[in-house]
């Protein structure tokens, strides 16, 4: 379990986000009823989602840190990536909403809007997203909690929408006010269109490696690499003829369950001086990743570890 310290940072981490949704929800629903930009109004819908799936990050992320019992035997963490998957699904939806919208707005001869004030609302929006995103992102790593990693993804998507939006505004003003204007109305959904095509790779790639996890995959080949050179290194002068590790990750555990097979001259006086190994590996494991949870068996016959 990660401590006191990180628990807690996770948590402020993720109500500095609530926070931000409340504000930025506000300030998008109501530029989108000044404006009668559905652009903006998608970004506000959007910040709406944020605002409903990250209260129900804020419950998963205490429900994580309690230990197991006779209901989840391997601890609640498994609801960290069931709940990323239901927001990138939440996500894929009103992006498949919106993008069939403003193709029919288009079809229909575009949607006039006050572009002076939706660009202002553009860059508030874009500094505002991103200034959150950047702070998210610096607490995931800190806390190495995939709830703010993810937190932070879509802080940052949400200012590539925003940032598409004052763009895109600040071109319709400049065709309002060039010998073009009959061009301005059609803006709003092409950058509507525009979003939606840069926002997918977001919640596809969250979706991806959210059911990774679900049904229990391993995790990227580099993670894994580096946790075989720790736990190799940390073995010492055992004799062994092979280490068979597997490697798994649901939330903000990492699951190491490894078979040594050891050798001819392999020899013990007690069960203790396995458990002095284990320690071992164990301590120099969790000093890289507190939340690593390993089990660790010694075999002689190699079938035993296939």
């Amino acid at each position: 379990m990660p401590g006191k310290s990180h628990v807690q940072s996770e948590q402020k981490a993720l109500r500095y986000s609530l926070y931000g949704a409340v504000g930025f929800v506000v300030l998008a629903l109501g530029f989108a009823m000044l404006t009668n930009s559905d652009a903006i109004l998608f970004d506000g819908i959007y910040s709406l989602i944020a605002f409903c799936v990250t209260l129900l990050t804020l419950r998963v992320a205490k429900l994580a840190e309690r230990p197991d019992d006779e209901q989840f035997h391997f601890g609640y963490t498994a609801m960290e990536p069931t709940l990323n998957l239901f927001k990138a699904l939440f996500i894929l939806v009103a992006c498949v909403y919106a993008g069939v919208e403003a193709i029919k707005r288009l079809l229909a001869g575009g949607n006039p809007a006050e572009y002076g004030l939706a660009v202002f609302y553009g860059a508030a929006a874009t500094l505002g997203c991103f200034a959150v995103a950047w702070l998210m992102s610096r607490a995931g790593r800190l806390t190495r909690s995939d709830l703010v990693t993810v937190e932070a993804k879509t802080w940052f998507m949400d200012g590539l929408l925003s940032s598409a939006v004052f763009l895109g505004f600040l071109g319709a003003w400049w065709l309002e006010h060039s010998p073009w204007p009959q061009y301005a109305p059609l803006v709003d959904p092409v950058l509507l269109i525009t979003i939606v095509i840069l926002a997918l790779p977001v919640p596809l790639g969250i979706l991806k490696d959210s059911l990774r996890e679900i049904v229990w995959m391993a995790p990227s080949e580099p993670l894994v690499d580096e946790i075989e050179q720790r736990l190799l290194d940390s073995l010492g002068d055992v004799d062994y003829e092979h280490v068979e590790l597997r490697v798994t990750k649901r939330g903000r555990n990492t699951y190491v369950l490894v078979h040594i097979v050891v050798g001819d001259d392999f020899t013990i006086t007690s069960i203790a001086e396995l458990d002095t190994i284990r320690n071992r590996s164990e301590r120099t494991l969790k000093g890289w990743n507190a939340e690593i949870v390993i089990d660790m068996l010694f075999v002689r016959d190699p079938q035993l570890a296939l």
